[in-house]
C-alpha cells in the first residue's frame, strides 16, 4: 500500500520515528530509530503490518533492509518484532554471511532467537539471499553522519533503544561501565560498541 514516506523527523522514540509528511504525522517502527536526526529530509521505505487489532508501519534506511527484513518475518518463528531485532543488532551482510555459512552459532545472539528458530531461518533462506548481497546492503549500510551530543544523553538513548530490542537490564549493566568512557560519542556510536560487548567481539 506504502512503498516510502518522504518527510522530515518530527520525533524520535526508543521504538519509532514520526515522519512529518505536509502536516500529518506518520508514526513508524524502525530498527534503530537514532540512525536518524530530527529535523533531517528522510526517504523511509515502508512495509504496512496488518494484523486484527492494529496496522503498523514499519521503515527502513533503505530498499534492500526492507526486503530482508520482507525473507525474515516468512521464516516461521520470526514475526516482525523479532525481525526488527535481528536488523537492528546485526548489520545484514552479517546476518546474510552467517545464514550461507549455517552458523547457527551467530544467529543464536540476537535477541528471541533459540536454537531451533536459527535453524529454520537457515533452512528457510539459505541461498534466497544473494540478491540483496549488493553494495547498499554489504558496504556500510548502518552509516550515518556524525551529530553533536553529550556523552550522557547519548548513552541514555542507547540503553533505551538496546532494551526496546529485549536485552535486559542485567545484560545492560555488565556493559556500561566501559559504554561510559565513549564521552562524547554518538548514540549510534555508542549503540554498535554496545552490540559489539553483548556479541563477545
Amino acid at each position: 500500500m506504502y512503498d516510502y514516506i518522504k518527510g522530515e523527523v518530527a520525533r524520535i522514540t526508543p521504538e519509532y520515528i514520526v515522519v512529518d509528511r505536509d502536516g500529518l504525522g506518520f508514526q513508524i517502527l524502525t530498527p534503530n530509530p537514532f540512525r536518524f536526526q530530527v529535523g533531517s529530509a528522510e526517504l523511509v521505505y515502508t512495509y504496512l503490518q496488518v494484523r486484527e487489532d492494529i496496522q503498523q508501519l514499519i521503515g527502513f534506511k533503505t530498499l534492500s533492509e526492507r526486503e530482508l527484513f520482507r525473507k525474515l518475518i516468512q521464516v516461521t518463528g520470526i514475526g516482525p518484532k523479532g525481525a526488527l531485532a535481528i536488523l537492528a543488532s546485526g548489520q545484514p551482510d552479517q546476518v546474510i554471511g552467517a545464514i550461507e555459512r549455517e552458523d547457527d552459532a551467530f544467529l543464536v545472539k540476537f535477541p528471541g532467537v533459540g536454537k531451533k528458530t536459527a535453524r529454520q531461518i537457515i533452512l528457510d533462506l539459505k541461498g534466497k539471499l544473494h540478491d540483496l548481497a549488493d553494495e547498499e546492503i554489504v558496504g556500510g549500510l548502518f552509516e550515518v553522519e556524525e551529530e553533536e551530543g553529550t556523552g550522557n544523553q547519548s548513552l541514555d538513548e542507547a540503553l533505551q533503544a538496546l532494551t526496546a530490542l529485549g536485552y535486559s537490564e542485567r545484560e545492560l549493566k555488565k556493559i556500561t561501565p566501559l559504554l561510559e568512557e565513549l564521552e562524547g560519542e554518538t548514540t549510534d556510536t555508542i549503540m554498535k560498541k554496545a552490540l559489539q560487548l553483548l556479541f563477545g567481539s
